[in-house]
C-alpha cells in the first residue's frame, strides 16, 4: 500500500494570518488533529493541537497567554513542514513518522496538496491489520498522575514523554486518561486578560507524613487533571491481540488503551507502539 491508498482527502487548511481559534474550531468540527497552512497555493507550515495544547501551560508569562483568538496561526505553526509522495510505501511513511516523531504528514504531487496521511490512516492499513502480537508484546509503561496535579504539571509530563497520562485515584484505581487532545480542545471559561481558565481549587494537604488532613498547606491553581481527563478509561487485557486494540481505538476514535492485568494497571498500548513495529 501507498500513500495515495490511505491518505485523507480533501484536506481542511488555514491561511498564516488567520487566527489560533479558527484554527482550533476547525480541528474540532472535522474532529482532526492538524491543519496544513497554505499562503495562495503554497504550503508554508503545519500547525497541530499539540501547539494547542501546550499554550495552557500557566507559568508562562502573560504575554504569552493572550486569548487563541488574538494569536495568529503562523506563530504556533510549523514552518517548512515535511511531506511525502502519493506513492511513497505505508512502512517507508511509519519509518518517517517513528524517526522524526511525526504524527502526520502532507502528501504533494509536486508542489500540490493533495491529501494528508496520519497515524490514524495508517492504522486502516493491511499492515496493522496483519500485526499478531499481543496488547503485552507492545504495550508501554503507563505514566500516571492523580486527580489533584496542576494543569502545568500535566502539560510537563505528557510534553517529556510524548504520551498520555493515566490519572489514578489515592487507592491506585483507574480515574480517567489524559491526551493531546484533553488539553488542546479543553472548554473552559476564561479571565479575558490571560485567556486562562478561572476556577481555582483549593488542595488538601497532610501536615505531616502519616498525619490527619488538615486544610493547613493550602495551594490554589486554575484547573486540576480531573477537570480535563476523559472517563471511564477503555481498557484491554494483556493478553489480548494487539489488533483488537486497534479496532478499540477505531470505534473509539481514540490514540491510546490502557492494559490492564486483572484490575491492576499494566501499561498502555497507543498508536506509536503500532506504528514502530509497522515500521521495522
Amino acid at each position: 500500500m501507498i500513500a495515495s491508498d490511505i491518505m485523507s482527502s480533501p484536506v481542511y487548511v488555514v491561511g498564516p494570518q488567520e487566527n489560533v481559534a479558527h484554527a482550533r474550531h476547525l480541528m474540532l468540527a472535522h474532529k482532526i488533529s492538524r491543519l496544513p497552512v497554505l499562503d495562495g497555493d503554497n504550503l508554508v507550515g503545519i500547525i497541530t493541537k499539540k501547539d494547542l495544547a501546550y499554550r495552557l501551560r500557566q507559568s508562562d508569562p502573560i504575554w504569552r497567554r493572550r486569548p487563541i483568538d488574538r494569536i495568529p496561526v503562523h506563530v504556533l505553526m510549523v514552518p517548512d513542514p515535511v511531506s511525502v509522495a502519493p506513492g511513497t510505501s505505508v512502512r517507508d511513511i511509519a519509518a518517517l513518522m517513528v524517526a522524526r516523531d511525526f504524527s502526520g504528514l502532507p502528501v504533494l504531487d509536486g508542489k500540490k496538496l493533495v491529501g494528508m496521511v496520519t497515524k490514524t490512516d495508517l492504522l486502516r492499513s493491511a499492515s496493522v491489520n496483519s500485526l499478531t502480537a499481543s496488547a503485552a508484546d507492545l504495550m508501554g509503561e503507563a505514566a500516571t498522575v492523580n486527580r489533584y496535579h496542576s494543569l502545568d504539571h500535566v502539560i510537563n509530563l505528557i510534553s517529556e514523554r510524548n504520551e498520555p497520562l493515566v490519572v489514578v485515584n489515592t487507592d491506585g484505581t483507574l480515574a480517567g486518561i489524559i491526551t493531546e487532545s484533553n488539553l488542546a480542545f479543553f472548554k473552559y471559561s476564561t479571565d479575558s486578560s490571560t485567556g486562562l481558565p478561572e476556577k481555582d481549587v483549593k488542595m488538601l494537604r497532610k501536615g505531616e507524613s502519616g498525619g490527619r488532613k488538615r486544610m493547613r498547606y493550602v495551594m490554589e491553581v486554575h484547573a486540576v487533571a480531573e477537570d480535563i481527563m476523559t472517563r471511564p478509561v477503555i481498557t484491554i487485557g494483556k493478553e489480548a491481540p494487539v489488533t483488537a486494540a486497534v479496532a478499540l481505538m477505531r470505534e473509539n476514535g481514540i490514540n491510546s488503551v490502557v492494559v490492564v492485568d486483572g484490575t491492576n494497571l499494566a501499561g498502555v498500548v497507543n498508536r506509536d507502539n503500532i506504528i514502530r513495529e509497522v515500521a521495522k
